[in-house]
């Protein structure tokens, strides 16, 4: 499958660089409109399976929806946005944040790619409190998943290292202000949740431990 990362230069670069390592990856880079209104669009790329825009201009944005081809939306401008979308592709998702995206959508392309990017997925091997290793089974596209994991392995998990992999997290995220629904924090809170998944399964005493002071502290 062959992915096509299209942008106006602004972001999109650090997901192209995750990307290309486990799938064909094309670099699409396209013009930033002066005028906020664009009447006539003459979109010129190369074809690929699917598309996954970081186009912050919407009429150009919809330029590449209309080729019928499914689109991620990297860079989400709206419900309005959306619902206009499918009018012409129903085969577009708008995720609240690019490491939410999950295998189960109607299109297998979007579902090969989640696979492998999108809501994190961890392996933990724990020697009691501490976490000898931590490994990404499944990351966000900015890569700020691995960095986090490589950071908390060998560290005593407790409070003070689940907020310092939650910062990390933000620290990294690239999670474009431009969106209007993408924030760092919700992507902090998406990887917390995950690490805490992946911990119950390997240390349940452990887990209890620390939802009961994540719960004190909202």
């Amino acid at each position: 499958m062959k992915i096509g990362i299209v942008s106006d230069g602004q972001y999109g670069e650090r997901a192209f660089e995750q990307i290309r390592r486990r799938f064909p990856t094309e670099w699409i880079l396209l013009p930033y409109p002066s005028s906020p209104v664009v009447d006539e669009i003459e979109l010129t790329i190369p074809p690929c399976d699917l598309y996954i825009s970081y186009l912050r201009h919407p009429d150009i944005a919809m330029e590449l929806i209309r080729t019928g081809i499914p689109v991620l939306l990297g860079i989400n401008l709206g419900p309005g946005f959306i619902a206009q979308a499918h009018e012409f592709n129903p085969a577009v998702i708008g995720p609240e944040t690019m490491c939410s995206v999950l295998p189960n959508t109607k299109f297998c392309q979007v579902n090969e790619y989640a696979k492998v990017f999108g809501r994190p997925v961890f392996y933990l091997v724990m020697d009691g409190d501490r976490i000898v290793w931590c490994k990404t089974i499944r990351g966000s596209p900015c890569g700020s998943t691995d960095t986090a994991a490589s950071e908390i392995s060998g560290q005593i998990l407790d409070q003070e290292a689940l907020s310092r992999f939650a910062l990390s997290i933000c620290h990294n995220c690239r999670a474009p202000r431009f969106g209007k629904t993408c924030d760092k924090e919700k992507a902090g809170i998406i990887h917390l949740e995950e690490l805490m998944r992946a911990l119950k399964g390997v240390n349940p005493k452990k887990w209890e431990e620390l939802i009961q002071v994540l719960e004190k502290i909202g």
